[in-house]
């Protein structure tokens, strides 16, 4: 091979183990990249949706019990009813006819408090909040305590804000989480994705 040869067939194969080296440079930043956002997003995540957002329980014109899940939330706001916090049980009912736990906790109006079972429209946070705020409207209340999930009560929080003119006292469902960590990271996205909807929307 003579001298020129040689030396395009070397500038070649230089060329390209720079494009390798720059190639694998490129895929490190992009890995330490996506390492800190992921990072970044759980811890985010946790100080916003996993820490404890409870407001300390005071009487209230209405405890209103969101929709969601039966994971005792229903029985919750009963019992805080019994404690003797407020006079009225507001029950979101986004299940539809023939849910047995809703057939069950609306018919628990007793005499110390009653118990009001109704659909939000939407059938979702912020009809849950118009709901309310319709509620107060109509029974002058000016109070109320929120019961919902602890990843949720941030979010709730805000549309209560937007939504609610009176006083909103937050408490979460009392129970655990045991959940997988790519759990953890929906419902930290579906609760970032909530907050940023909720800000553009509005009431």
């Amino acid at each position: 091979m003579n001298p020129v040869a040689r030396q395009s067939k070397s500038g070649a194969v230089s060329k390209r183990a720079a494009r390798r080296r720059r190639r694998k440079a490129f895929a490190a930043v992009l890995m330490v990249m996506l390492l800190i956002g992921g990072c970044a997003f759980f811890a985010v995540g946790h100080r916003l949706f996993g820490d404890d957002h409870q407001d300390p329980l005071r009487r209230a014109d209405a405890i209103v019990v969101l929709g969601g899940e039966h994971d005792g939330r229903e029985d919750y706001g009963l019992h805080l009813a019994k404690l003797g916090y407020a006079d009225v049980v507001v029950i979101s009912d986004p299940y539809g006819p023939g849910d047995s736990v809703m057939a069950r906790v609306c018919n628990s109006t007793s005499a110390s408090f009653r118990v009001i079972c109704e659909h939000p429209d939407p059938s979702t946070t912020r009809g849950e909040a118009l709901l309310v705020q319709r509620l107060a409207h109509e029974y002058s209340w000016r109070s109320v305590i929120v019961v919902s999930w602890k990843f949720h009560l941030v979010r709730a929080r805000y549309i209560f804000g937007q939504c609610f003119d009176g006083a909103v006292t937050m408490r979460a469902v009392p129970r655990t989480y045991a959940r997988p960590v790519w759990r953890w990271a929906y419902t930290y996205a579906y609760q970032f994705g909530g907050l940023g909807k909720a800000w553009v929307v509005g009431c």
